[in-house]
């Protein structure tokens, strides 16, 4: 397995993809129950595949994620061969995961308080592992508002 299993909440989500997977191996849904009663590791195996199948097609399509915690931000962007980083800590006594904290950073960017840093690197690993190892770090995909932001704000 590639990534990891997707949760039973996803599964669940994404019932009528996983229904037309198994149909491109003609299983249809008396065959999948036989199966996951009979053989559990077989049933097992075409779910961590279908996982698989499902996280490489949303890795390929992120094109950022962002983390926060109370006094830092980290914001990634992920080029072809490259990862673009901007990394944003504030030395003061606020909360960025509280909206008023987020609010005060988006108004107050350059802050003495607030230090900006920025840097990237090629991929040490596939692409969407370093991805998906990010996401399960914590970090979540995002639409990029907030590192464009910030990158035209330092010239990065």
């Amino acid at each position: 397995m590639k990534y990891r299993q997707l949760t039973k909440e996803q599964f669940e989500n994404l019932h009528e993809e996983f229904a037309q997977f198994l149909a491109t191996q003609s299983i249809d849904v008396k065959e999948w129950n036989q199966i996951k009663k009979d053989k559990p590791q077989v049933a097992e195996d075409e779910m961590n595949v279908f996982s698989d199948v499902v996280w490489d097609d949303v890795l390929t399509k992120t094109k950022y994620v962002e983390h926060f915690s109370k006094s830092s931000v980290n914001l990634f962007k992920f080029e072809e061969s490259a990862i673009f980083r901007i990394a944003i800590k504030v030395n003061w006594d606020i909360n960025l995961l509280e909206q008023k904290g987020f609010e005060w950073l988006m108004k107050n960017p350059m802050d003495n308080s607030v230090e900006i840093f920025k840097g990237s690197k090629e991929y040490n690993l596939e692409r969407n592992t370093e991805i998906f190892d990010l996401i399960e770090k914590g970090s979540t995909i995002s639409k990029g508002e907030i590192f464009e932001y910030f990158s035209k704000l330092i010239g990065a």
